[in-house]
């Protein structure tokens, strides 16, 4: 029987239940709703006017909102990064709020996070924490083992799931995967508040609308680890570069203000 740490090797996503208090739920709610009062101006409306429900992304805010900075560096998420990055020390690259309340039609296109962001490294990994319960046909879904295919894919816009116009020829388009899901081993989870995803940030992944009657508020963290370095690539990038105030020069370690250490292993 294999150990939770071979099957985030394996397949790149795993469940971890129960992991967060709800002390750290409750704060992360209180955060969001201060979020959504308050969008910032990296805020995104996915929805179109008329149209059923919302989905709604905002991110880099954590400088703003307490909550969300009290969670990234005192919650157990950092040691939770670490341990399975297999990293000596967890920086803490940005935070990603994603609301889809009831009724809600517009999906989450499949697509993996790297090639959207300004870093350069293998050590990437995100915890996806509801706030809310989820249902297995509303939560986010990874094909398991993609991150070991070699490829990389152009990302995403998430109003229509079209490409992004790609500057890099090395970028491929997505394989359409819910045309062909019997082809591919499908990861998702019923949860409950306090449960996290962990995922590689090469894992391709994406969720459907939110058809039910319940909101689906989800709080995204993001690390990087030893081997990262910040780097800016050709094409689109998202969170832009312009939203990491204090970044270190592209090919330098992230240590900096924009990318702080939130933890270190123990010395042997």
């Amino acid at each position: 029987m294999s150990t939770i740490e071979e099957d985030f090797d394996r397949d790149g996503a795993v469940c971890l239940r129960q992991v967060f208090a709800p002390h750290w739920i409750e704060t992360l709610a209180r955060g969001v709703a201060r979020n959504l009062a308050a969008p910032s101006p990296l805020a995104k409306r996915y929805t179109p006017d008329g149209k059923p429900g919302l989905f709604l992304g905002d991110y880099c805010s954590w400088r703003r909102i307490p909550e969300y900075r009290d969670f990234l560096m005192n919650s157990s998420a950092p040691a939770i990064a670490g341990r399975f990055m297999q990293s000596h020390k967890v920086n803490l690259f940005h935070e990603h709020v994603l609301v889809k309340e009831p009724g809600t039609e517009e999906p989450t296109p499949w697509h993996h996070d790297l090639p959207y962001y300004a870093i350069a490294g293998t050590q990437m990994c995100s915890l996806w924490v509801p706030l809310d319960p989820v249902t297995r046909e509303t939560s986010v879904e990874y094909v398991a083992g993609s991150h070991k295919w070699g490829a990389w894919y152009t990302p995403k816009r998430f109003n229509d799931g079209d490409d992004h116009d790609a500057k890099d020829d090395r970028l491929k388009t997505v394989p359409d995967i819910d045309s062909h899901r019997d082809q591919y081993t499908l990861l998702g989870w019923d949860m409950q508040p306090g449960d996290a995803i962990l995922f590689n940030g090469l894992v391709l992944h994406g969720a459907p609308g939110n058809r039910s009657t319940n909101r689906r508020r989800a709080f995204a963290a993001r690390y990087t680890g030893d081997d990262v370095r910040y780097a800016l690539r050709p094409g689109y990038m998202s969170p832009p570069p312009h939203g990491f105030p204090g970044a270190p020069a592209p090919g330098e370690p992230m240590d900096s203000e924009a990318f702080p250490v939130v933890w270190r292993a123990a010395a042997a």
